[in-house]
């Protein structure tokens, strides 16, 4: 079948996109620039968007399969200005927007609209352990999944199965927060940060591809999925497994006021967290190759 991928030449899509080429699909990635985008899996067709509407492109969601909604600005790759906040919520809105128009153009509609969305949904919860139910935060990063996952509810409405990816940290050598993550063990300065207290949902790279492939193939899928694994880890507790693995030590904290010396209002992403449970996920039968981050860490540092 033919899948549409907005967001596909990013972290989770580029890998997504491969695999569902491997397995015979006909898979078109959306992009701002198909002309520069490099080192994209080879048999994907590339074609250009406004990242706001289906403008150019919508006709070929007309007799698709699937689209797969993964594109949104990145949350971490600057300090929160008033300015950049407002792209971050742009750019995710206009985006579930577009998949809607197209749908709507089309007379034979996808069966299938994969929406992603994060576990910030729920915003800071402390101890609680969080579920699909459960209800959603109040802060800046819990109204912008707020509003990413509303941008493309209209496809509900249109007959079109619809379910949302509440993904944690994406463990993955290739890029996000892992790399970064790792970087002060590897000069022998890692340790919690903050109060170290705060509760880290994370999922290994390939998991998180698994799990689309299978709420793609799954009919009786929709609605919100937390993409995590079952084995949610404190800081402290992760920063531990991360010295264990790499052998280095972990005993080094960075105090939570320096965080929020460098990075502003975007500290929240590393000293806030949630303890979410794919409880839905599991549910359906998904099972996870890396059920724990020492399992995952050893797998991508081997």
């Amino acid at each position: 079948m033919r899948v549409i991928i907005a967001g596909g030449t990013g972290l989770i899509g580029r890998p997504l996109a491969a695999v569902l080429i491997s397995e015979g699909h006909e898979v078109v990635v959306l992009s701002r620039n198909p002309v520069t985008t490099k080192n994209m899996p080879t048999g994907v067709t590339l074609t250009e968007w406004d990242g706001a509407s289906a403008a150019g492109w919508g006709h070929l969601a007309d007799g698709a399969g699937a689209l797969i909604n993964l594109a949104g600005e990145g949350i971490a790759d600057g300090r929160w200005s008033e300015e950049r906040k407002a792209r971050i919520l742009n750019s995710r809105v206009q985006a579930g927007e577009a998949m809607v128009q197209a749908i709507e153009q089309a007379s034979a509609k996808p069966s299938v609209l994969i929406q992603a969305s994060a576990v910030g949904y729920y915003g800071p919860r402390g101890d609680e352990v969080v579920t699909e139910a459960s209800s959603p935060g109040s802060d800046y990063l819990a109204r912008v999944c707020f509003a990413w996952e509303a941008s493309s509810a209209a496809a509900s409405k249109l007959g079109v199965r619809r379910p949302i990816l509440r993904t944690g940290i994406v463990f993955s050598n290739d890029g996000g927060a892992f790399p970064k993550m790792l970087l002060p063990f590897r000069l022998f300065a890692g340790g919690p940060i903050g109060s170290g207290k705060q509760w880290y949902p994370w999922i290994h790279i390939d998991d998180e591809v698994r799990a689309i492939l299978f709420l793609l193939n799954h009919g009786e899928a929709d609605g919100p999925f937390n993409l995590a694994a079952p084995e949610p880890l404190t800081n402290k507790e992760l920063a531990q497994v991360i010295g264990k693995v790499m052998g280095r030590p972990a005993f080094f904290p960075t105090p939570g006021f320096a965080m929020q010396a460098i990075f502003g209002e975007m500290a929240t992403v590393l000293l806030d967290g949630q303890r979410a449970a794919p409880e839905r996920l599991q549910a359906l039968g998904f099972t996870f190759n890396y059920p724990t981050a020492e399992a995952a860490l050893r797998a991508l540092l081997k």
